[in-house]
């Protein structure tokens, strides 16, 4: 899964994919620094990779991921073309999801592209941005479709009334994700506004509390996610490692960084959870959208996994971190056989049996 980091520019995208990824990511005090996007893939924190890892001993432990892409920095009139718009909104469209983030901070020597700190305004204008784009795509979809309607053809006649529905929402300032469509019909629309969003406050070492309740309220009224965090401090702890981060955060009075909290705010966002495998080989977390049945999350493994599905031998995260052992679990029957219409739940630890 993959999502891009999209903002104005000078709002601090590419020094927080910094702290995220360690990637080294050009960021400086000037518009369009990113025009290639960079791209780093993040370990998913779960402490119960730890515990797993204390109950296997295994040779390898492997967390789950996500890849973040730092993208050009948006204009307005991106949707028209200006600045780096047409690239920008190519490379939105690859991504699952948007890390959207918004300044809440002043600073004499990073000048704002628009000239002051008005993170409504901001956010505003990228939402715009996106609705002009999706509007544009919409429209010459719309026509090419109701021709088809209007000959009597009765797939297109229901796709056109999901367009009608798409069009006047994001003509009323309503992007896509919004409105009250099921997310399959959104999908073969290709749509920008479409895409789920997590929003995150870049602030400063002393944030203003009435800057970030405003914010806050703004991204609650849009139904999303959102977590505020100090761009330049998760760059700091980023840089270290081991008992020189544990004691900086300490000193902070942080028990998880900033980044910490983006990443699993980024994997909830997306609609994902994890199941884990264990043995004497490798503890690892595997990446599944809630809801996944087991023959579909056997195929994450390896495709054969789906294709052979037999069943999946599964016990609770909880249940063997409680009681230390599979053998004790087994004692205690709490492993289950499940079936193929199992639903795979956060947290499952799964042996699955195949035959191809």
């Amino acid at each position: 899964m993959e999502i891009g980091i999209v903002g104005l520019p000078n709002v601090g995208k590419s020094t927080i994919f910094n702290a995220l990824t360690s990637g080294g990511a050009a960021a400086s005090n000037y518009p369009f620094t990113t025009i290639e996007p960079n791209v780093g893939v993040v370990p998913v924190p779960d402490a119960r990779l730890a515990r797993l890892t204390d109950i296997f001993n295994p040779r390898a432990t492997i967390p789950a991921s996500c890849r973040f892409v730092d993208i050009a920095g948006l204009v307005k009139g991106a949707a028209s073309g200006e600045g780096l718009g047409n690239q920008f909104l190519a490379n939105i469209r690859e991504v699952d999801a948007i890390l959207h983030v918004a300044r809440l901070f002043e600073h004499a020597d990073v000048v704002h592209t628009m000239g002051s700190v008005d993170p409504k305004r901001d956010v505003d204008v990228i939402e715009t941005e996106l609705m002009l784009a999706d509007l544009e795509s919409l429209t010459k979809q719309f026509d090419k479709v109701s021709g088809k309607a209007k000959s009597g053809d009765k797939a297109a006649k229901a796709t056109l009334e999901v367009l009608t529905t798409l069009k006047t929402g994001l003509e009323e300032g309503t992007p896509a994700r919004t409105l009250a469509l099921e997310p399959g019909m959104l999908k073969e629309f290709f749509l920008l506004t479409a895409k789920p969003v997590l929003y995150v406050g870049n602030t400063d070492e002393k944030p203003d509390p009435d800057v970030i309740a405003d914010f806050q309220t703004l991204t609650r009224k849009r139904g999303a996610e959102s977590v505020v965090i100090c761009g330049k401090l998760e760059s700091e702890i980023a840089e270290l490692s081991g008992q020189d981060r544990e004691a900086f955060m300490a000193e902070l009075g942080l028990e998880n960084s900033g980044m910490e909290r983006v990443i699993v705010a980024a994997y909830k966002t997306l609609g994902l959870c994890s199941y884990f495998t264990g043995g004497p080989k490798e503890v690892r977390a595997w990446t599944i959208p809630v809801g996944t049945k087991a023959p579909q999350a056997a195929g994450v493994i390896h495709s054969d996994f789906e294709k052979g599905f037999i069943r999946a031998e599964t016990y609770d995260f909880t249940d063997v971190d409680r009681y230390g052992s599979e053998q004790a679990l087994r004692e205690k029957g709490l492993i289950r056989s499940e079936g193929k219409n199992y639903v795979v739940k956060d947290g499952d630890v799964c042996l699955f049996k195949f035959n191809v």
